[in-house]
Formats: structure tokens, sequence, C-alpha cells
């Protein structure tokens, strides 16, 4: 057992709450059972008078229980705790109201049933032993103590998951991440936890460690993806668990706390482990420590994770069309045997006022609200996967192309004489300039401009707004005009500009709305054959 700790009320709490508040301190399990024998009147302090410990034998995951030797005036106790249905094969008798009797076949399987019926109410069960010790005996191994001991009952405590897992499983669930619970409890009692919180498929299976042990790799790797709940596990189990589901195919992210967790924390593509609970060696062999022991804090990192990789797409896109268009404004102008639509520093200028500030904007771009409930991506995935590199293409021909045709069209009117080149080299920069800014907006969606609420990147509307204005300063002011090479534009020239930076944008914005489909959602994902698959260690 462990030590209650008493806190003294802080400043400002309550009246009603001075009187003494206890906390527990140490392993919830040993706590639980603290506070309940704290209710049927055994202080710690009394039975610490009484009775002295001599040995522990701690608990082992190959065992499921474990044991104390203790004295008293009489003599002395092995007492035991652990999984029922362990614990009564190393057991002779039983208490049975006042007298010890022998532990019959029938009585056997009353308590079996009683266990039974307390793991279908997801309760975690635990049996309680106890045997006298001889003086003269030696007691030095847990082989040696845990013989011959007299059954006492069960008791079944509630381990309530936080309100929040059931809706990060179903997240998971909608991103094509299949959630296994992997633990030691009851297999009963794992299952109904997990069906409680929609761990479990449709045609799931339930394995337990003994039904574990009988099958080959070849066997498991088969059946892994059927598989939602392995109960009864040991350690070599949960590293055999971790290697047939990447043999499989799946990109593996493992939880533990424990030493036993460490080998498949370290084979696992993930190592996950708690912070709080957490022991050092599971930390060292880790990738990542969760700091509040939460796994809705992984489905959040798995979100954050997801948003951050479409930014970078969205960055790579934006600059690339952009690029494409500059470079193919200038090469079919020359193919074409026209004088040059920009002058270097007008192309300079585009690279570092028109490309750089909306690129980096879209660096903290808000995540698209479906993006949990697409498919995780393949590890082999090319970043220009997807149709990104046709994106980026389509769209730098098409920026190309309007530009160049405003130039066509603004250098035949002929209205300037003097100015005529100049002039239409300014209607080129402007809608180049123009069709930039426009596109860019369409890069926060993998659909189109259509499908993402225009003003809802704060940082992207400045620095359009900031790239606009210092595009009218170099058309408009003078002391600018002969430095960029350009002069002031019309109304109708505006026009021109307007509708031939956005014609790339919205004709393929157009397309895309009418050509599009649903996203798949919902129960519609395999998530059995999802490319990713969380193993979460309870």
């Amino acid at each position: 057992m462990k030590k209650l700790r008493k806190r003294k009320p802080g400043k400002g709490e309550e009246a009603a709450a001075e009187s003494s508040e206890w906390k527990i301190k140490g392993d919830p399990t040993e706590g639980a059972l603290l506070v309940l024998a704290a209710k049927t009147g055994l202080a710690k302090s009394s039975l610490e008078s009484l009775y002295t410990r001599v040995k522990e034998f701690p608990f082992e995951p190959e065992r499921k229980r474990m044991s104390v030797l203790i004295s008293h005036q009489g003599g002395k106790l092995v007492c035991t705790k652990g999984a029922p249905d362990l614990l009564i094969e190393r057991c002779s008798y039983v208490l049975w109201g006042d007298h010890v009797v022998p532990f019959t076949g029938t009585i056997r399987q009353k308590v079996l049933q009683a266990n039974e019926a307390m793991a279908k109410d997801a309760l975690r069960v635990l049996g309680f032993a106890f045997r006298e010790v001889k003086a003269h005996d030696v007691i030095e191994t847990p082989e040696q103590a845990e013989q011959g001991l007299i059954f006492v009952g069960l008791i079944g405590m509630m381990d309530p998951p936080r309100k929040e897992v059931k809706e990060a499983i179903y997240k998971c669930r909608q991103a094509g991440i299949k959630t296994v619970m992997i633990t030691g409890d009851h297999g009963t009692t794992a299952e109904a936890i997990a069906r409680s919180l929609g761990i479990i498929a449709r045609g799931g299976r339930v394995v337990t460690g003994a039904e574990l042990s009988g099958m080959d790799d070849d066997k498991l790797q088969k059946m892994a993806d059927d598989i939602y709940v392995y109960a009864r596990v040991s350690p070599e189990h949960k590293l055999r668990i971790v290697q047939a589901l990447q043999r499989r195919g799946h990109v593996v992210a493992m939880t533990g706390d424990g030493v036993n967790d460490a080998p498949a924390v370290k084979a696992a593509d993930i190592g996950i482990a708690m912070g709080i609970t957490g022991t050092d060696v599971t930390k060292e062999a880790s990738a990542l420590v969760l700091a509040d022991d939460n796994f809705s804090t992984i489905v959040a990192a798995v979100e954050e994770g997801r948003g951050i990789y479409e930014n970078i797409r969205k960055f790579i896109r934006y600059l690339l069309a952009s690029n494409v268009g500059e470079i193919m404004t200038m090469f079919m102008a020359m193919m074409m045997g026209l004088p040059l639509p920009l002058v270097p520093i007008q192309i300079l200028w585009v690279n570092l006022v028109t490309d750089g500030l909306p690129a980096m904007a879209l660096g903290v771009d808000q995540a698209e609200s479906d993006l949990m409930q697409h498919k995780p991506r393949s590890a082999r995935e090319n970043i220009f996967a997807r149709r990104l590199g046709w994106k980026i293409i389509s769209r730098g021909i098409l920026i190309g192309f309007c530009t160049l045709g405003a130039f066509m069209l603004a250098l035949s009117e002929g209205a300037r004489s003097g100015d005529n080149l100049v002039h239409a080299q300014t209607v080129a920069f402007a809608t180049l300039v123009m069709a930039q800014l426009i596109h860019v907006f369409d890069c926060r969606s993998s659909r189109s401009i259509f499908h993402r609420k225009l003003l809802e990147n704060k940082f992207l509307v400045l620095a359009v707004l900031s790239s606009l204005i210092l595009m009218i300063a170099v058309l408009y002011l003078e002391p600018l005009q002969p430095v960029f090479k350009t002069v002031p534009l019309n109304l109708r020239d505006w026009a021109l500009v307007i509708v031939a930076a956005g014609i790339p944008t919205f004709a393929m914005g157009i397309g895309s709305v009418l050509g599009s489909s649903k996203p798949t959602k919902g129960t519609k994902i395999t998530y059995g054959g999802a490319t990713a698959t969380r193993t979460l260690s309870r």
C-alpha cells in the first residue's frame, strides 16, 4: 500500500473545505484498495502497529500477481493479490463464511462466474488470498510463497477512461487510424471497455495472451488486421504484435509506461512514453514523451502534423506555380519574337514581395475542416503526390498565358506611342502580381478557392494587402516609376488586369467544383487496411 498525503487547504478556499482533504500518492490500484480498507474501518496506522512487512514479491506480468510476507504476534502470513483466474490455480482452500474449506470444483466455478460477471461490467477484478506460514518455513521465492493459498474473495474496481478518449478514438476511425488495445486485464473486461469506447469494429476480434502464445508469427500476421484487443498479454507478446502489424505494412505508434513496454516501444515506428507514469527506461526507448498521459493528445498531435504537412505542400504549390508562371511568360514571349514582358527589376520585385509574404502566411494557415476525415498518406508518398505536380504546372502555364495575353493586348493598342512598351510591361507586371495574389487563396484548399473562407487566415490577408499596397506604390509614386520601369494604369487597364489575372483561378475552380466528389468519411473508411495504425497499451 502507498501512503496517503494530507494536503492543507490553500488561502481563499471555502470554509467547508478546511477539513482534512486526502490525496492518493502512488499507484492508482494500490490507492483504491487503501481507500476501500479505510471505508471498512481498517486504518493504515493501526494495521502497521500489528503487522510488519518482512519480504515482498513484486508484481510480474508473467505471474500477474504479487505477494508479501508479513509477521505478527501470532506468526507469519503470506498475502497475495492478482488476476483471479490465475490466482485460484495457486489456492487449495477458500474462506467460506467463517470457515476454511477445501476449494472444490463447484466453488471454483462460482468464483469464475462471479469474476466473469464483474468483468462484463467493465470492472477490473482482483482476487485475494493468504496462508499462514510456520516459523521455520523458508520463503525465498514467489513459488514458495504462492502455494496452498486460502482464497478470500474478489474486488472489482472501475478504471473509467477520460471523457475525451471516446471522441479521440472516433476521430482516429474517421482518419483511417486503427486503434488497438493491449492490456493485462481479463479478456471480458478489456472487451467491455473497448466496446464502450468504440475501439472494436464490426467483426473485430479479442485475443488473449494464451491464444497468442499458440499462434506462430505467420498466423498472427494474417490475423493482425482483424484483432482490436489483446488481453492478458506478456511483454514478449507486445513486441510480436508490433512486428506483425509492421509486416502487414502498417506504420505503428506504440504507447507504454513500464520497463516491460520498452522493447515494443523501441521497435515501433513511433514509440510514445508516458511522461507522468512512464519509467525512465521507456522514456529513453521512445521517440516521443507524452507530457499529460492523455490519448487525445496523441490524436491532436496527428491532426497538427497533418496540418503542418499540408501547409508545406501549400507553400510549395504557391511558390512553384508562381515561378512557372514567370518562366512561361518570358519563355513564350521570346519564342514568339515579342519584346520582354517584364524587366529584371520587376521579376526581382515579384520574387521578393509578391512571392515571399503570402508564402510565409500560408505556412501558418488553418487546417481544412475535414483534415481528419482523410485516409493516411503512404509513408513512401512523394511531396508532389495527389496531383500536386499537375496543379503546379497547369496553374503556372495558365498564369503565364494570361500574363502574356494581357501584355499582347496592351502592346497592340498603340494608344501611347512613346511609352507603348513600358505601358504593356506595366500591364503584364500588374497582371502577374494579381494572378499570384489570387492564386494564393486557391492554394489554401486541396480542391478549389470556393471551399475555404477567404478572410479566415488573417496573416494571409495582411500579406496580400501589403503586396497590393506596395504594387500600387510602384505604379503610382513618381520616384519609384523610373526605378521599376512602370507607368500609371487607368480603369480600362485595371479591368484587363483583373480579368486576365482571375481567369486561371476561377476557371480551374469552377471545373473543380463541377467535377468534385465527396471525401471519404466515417465508416466508409476501411481503417483496418489503412497505412497508419496506432497501438494503445493500457
